[in-house]
């Protein structure tokens, strides 16, 4: 492996990325662990975050696998705990897991509604700040909120997606001030990018974008933006939200 940049050097740091298995998800936890960090998987599937740990384990890092529903406080907390147990402390933490069915509004039911919106902010919101006060009391660290462009452009049948991201934005600011300067908290707002999301969305799996960039952007897109807010390069970024969205508007 090529001799790592100082700046994103992630050599003893431990990082926690929640729906950790695949799409965005996975590629973060790789970029982390390619650059030094020691990883927990975490997602629904048990089965599918040991596959990345062992991949992960393969690069010569410490890689803990956990199954865990994230739109439930008791699993967010039992999550904690496991982490801490493991590990004692966690310098990232990475709330990226999410969904957004696309249907009519008044075709939503409650479960549904509820589903969306537990495990896009709700379950976030528990786990980053119980994790922001360990990491208060602790040597520091950052937490990164993985939102939407949907957040800050509401589309048609999408609003409890849209809006659970828009409160989503709202939490990182306010944990920010909240459990800062030890804690950097920033929200992530990527565009469309090669997803299930984005696939459900689309028509024939074809996304139409009208923004300088003019494609549909790929998971590693966005990675880079992730391991910025993660390092030391942004140390003076926190209670921000950062567009990495093709330049949509």
């Amino acid at each position: 492996m090529a001799a790592i940049d100082p700046l994103f050097d992630f050599s003893g740091r431990i990082a926690l990325v929640t729906g950790g298995s695949r799409g965005l998800g996975y590629q973060m936890v790789k970029a982390f662990a390619e650059r030094g960090a020691d990883v927990i998987i975490a997602s629904r599937r048990l089965e599918n975050c040991e596959q990345v740990a062992a991949e992960m384990r393969g690069l010569g890092r410490r890689a803990l696998a956990i199954g865990v529903h994230v739109g439930r406080w008791a699993e967010c907390d039992r999550l904690v705990a496991e982490v801490y147990g493991a590990f004692g402390r966690l310098d990232i933490l990475v709330n990226n897991a999410g969904m957004g069915p696309r249907m009519p509004s008044h075709e939503v039911s409650e479960q549904l509604f509820d589903a969306v919106v537990n495990l896009n902010f709700k379950g976030p919101f528990r786990l980053a700040s119980q994790v922001a006060r360990r990491m208060r009391d602790g040597d520091g660290g950052c937490i990164i909120n993985v939102s939407s462009t949907g957040a800050l452009m509401p589309m048609p049948g999408v609003i409890p997606y849209a809006s659970s991201k828009a409160a989503l934005n709202a939490m990182s600011t306010s944990l920010a001030w909240e459990y800062g300067p030890k804690v950097r908290v920033n929200t992530l707002s990527p565009g469309p990018f090669n997803t299930d999301i984005a696939r459900a969305w689309s028509e024939g799996g074809q996304v139409k974008l009208q923004h300088p960039r003019g494609r549909v952007a790929d998971p590693q897109d966005i990675v880079t933006a992730a391991l910025f807010l993660a390092s030391p390069a942004s140390i003076n970024v926190t209670g921000s939200l950062v567009r990495c969205d093709g330049g949509q508007h």
